[in-house]
């Protein structure tokens, strides 16, 4: 498979990434206290990028308190929530006009195809701010019709109010830089908080650009500030800064894990996004011509980067060698290369760590007995790349169909009836989501309401909406990204009792 390397780069971009990135704190661009800068790569050829200023803790905490002024003293407080609506959508009108370059900046420095970038990142991205500048005016309490036995005839006028968590740590991940920014951001914003965002190391760029359009967009100095840096200095101090009042993580429940320890400290909100090994089941009843490449880009999407990817594809057995030939026919298709190809539809890993851990996995497995219908190893003899794989001959034991992979690798396995399958798509410590392809509409609900999962997709994979919460059951985190939902991770109720006679 040969793999092509374009060296084009939009004109902003190059000009962007000359020059060696700065941090934003309190309004302003600044180097790491340490005179620190750290590489990101481009995934496609593993050469350096750009160089980015190295936060560490003495940076995260210079950031907190600007948060914690811009909160507790500066005017983000007294802005109405129509002023922080109108920012808000400011910012994604902003967002709008540079969606070419922010498409570039995402393929260059995650590795996905521009069109995607361009067509989904940065459009998602775009409508997450304007659906959360919406609920920025939304934001009730109630009165509360309260009856106390102890004071008899009192009256009172009883009432709660949603109020802004105050200072919110941010860590994102690598997999969709900007779109996970503003999942995070968007909320954060809408309901009044301050925002200590700190990028994953490998892609920090485009969460830089933001905060030039946040500074551009009329934000008052310390609301948002841009904090790059490893997870195991920046990410963890900010995770147990004591001035912190809440965390918000996206990315390995292992690491997860490691933020619910941090935050400890001070008892600090936590809410989590985490990992997925998802069941995609396939009916024999199901439309096939729609299921087979439905369940190809469920877990070949974003390279199989994505947290609900589908990675464990079940399917009934009389359709077991369609789907599982057509799957493979469709990975056949796919052309791998540079994300900056116009034709390219699968760009490489994110980083070389990446590819080790995704073809460590195809080690495994094929060691296990798993054999590879298509692909099952590296791509290429320079940058991330890993052939799209279709793994058969897999169960329930192996290391492959327990663990996350997080890489363009299905595991499919066939089932008898209908009955047999629920127990097996919920034998996972994961619960993000799960698909179900058939024509028996009965069935289909059936299934989705008892599959332990946060999302359940019905004939469809990786839909997404502003309206629609995202999140997981069991070891897939706690809360929920977008939809009314989201705005309970960052308010907190406050009851007021006043007697009246």
């Amino acid at each position: 498979m040969g793999i092509a390397i374009s060296p084009q780069i939009h004109p902003q971009v190059a000009d962007f990434i000359d020059k060696p990135r700065k941090m934003l704190i309190n309004g302003k661009w600044q180097n790491a206290v340490s005179g620190k800068t750290f590489p990101t790569y481009n995934p496609a050829t593993g050469e350096v990028l750009a160089q980015v200023a190295e936060g560490d803790r003495d940076d995260i905490d210079q950031a907190v308190r600007a948060a914690r002024k811009a909160f507790d003293q500066g005017p983000w407080h007294r802005m109405t929530p129509s002023e922080r609506g109108r920012l808000l959508w400011k910012l994604a009108d902003l967002l709008e006009q540079h969606t070419e370059e922010f498409g570039y900046l995402e393929s260059l420095d995650n590795g996905k195809p521009l069109a995607v970038a361009k067509a989904a990142d940065v459009p998602l991205a775009v409508d997450l701010f304007r659906y959360m500048a919406g609920w920025a005016t939304k934001i009730e309490g109630n009165t509360l019709p309260i009856s106390v036995p102890y004071t008899p005839g009192a009256k009172y006028l009883a009432y709660t109010l949603r109020e802004p968590v105050g200072v919110v740590g941010q860590i994102i991940p690598w997999n969709f830089p900007l779109l996970m920014a503003a999942w995070k951001l968007g909320p954060a914003l809408a309901t009044g908080c301050t925002v200590v965002l700190k990028p994953a190391e490998q892609t920090p760029l485009s969460a830089l650009r933001l905060g030039e359009l946040v500074q551009e967009a009329g934000f008052p100095d310390g609301v948002v500030n841009v904090v790059p840096g490893y997870g195991e200095t920046a990410g963890a101090a900010l995770a147990a800064h004591p001035d912190v009042d809440k965390i918000a993580f996206t990315g390995s429940t292992e690491v997860g894990k490691l933020i619910v320890h941090a935050a400890a400290g001070n008892l600090k909100k936590v809410s989590l996004e985490l990992g997925g090994k998802s069941p995609n089941v396939v009916f024999k009843d199901a439309d096939l011509d729609t299921a087979i490449p439905g369940s190809a880009s469920a877990i070949f999407f974003n390279h199989g980067q994505c947290c609900c990817a589908g990675s464990r594809l079940y399917v009934e057995r009389s359709v077991y060698e369609r789907v599982i030939e057509g799957v493979a026919e469709e990975a056949r298709k796919i052309k791998v290369g540079s994300g900056l190809e116009p034709d390219t539809q699968m760009g490489p890993l994110v980083s070389e760590e990446q590819l080790r851990r995704v073809c460590g996995y195809l080690e495994a497995g094929l060691s296990e007995g798993a054999q590879a219908v298509v692909g099952g190893q590296k791509a290429g003899s320079k940058g991330y790349f890993v052939e799209p794989t279709v793994l058969v001959n897999t169960n329930e034991k192996m290391k492959v169909v327990k663990e996350e992979i997080f890489g363009p690798v299905v595991t499919a396995m066939p089932f008898d009836n209908p009955e047999e399958i629920l127990p097996r798509a919920n034998d996972s410590e994961y619960g993000l989501a799960a698909a179900v392809w058939t024509r028996d509409i009965s069935k289909a609900h059936q299934l989705a309401a008892n599959l332990r999962a946060g999302t359940v997709w019905i004939n469809c994979y990786n839909i997404f909406d502003a309206a629609m919460p995202f999140g997981g059951y069991k070891q897939s985190g706690w809360g929920r990204e977008m939809g009314h939902d989201v705005l309970n991770l960052y308010t907190q109720t406050k009851a007021v009792c006043a007697k009246l006679a």
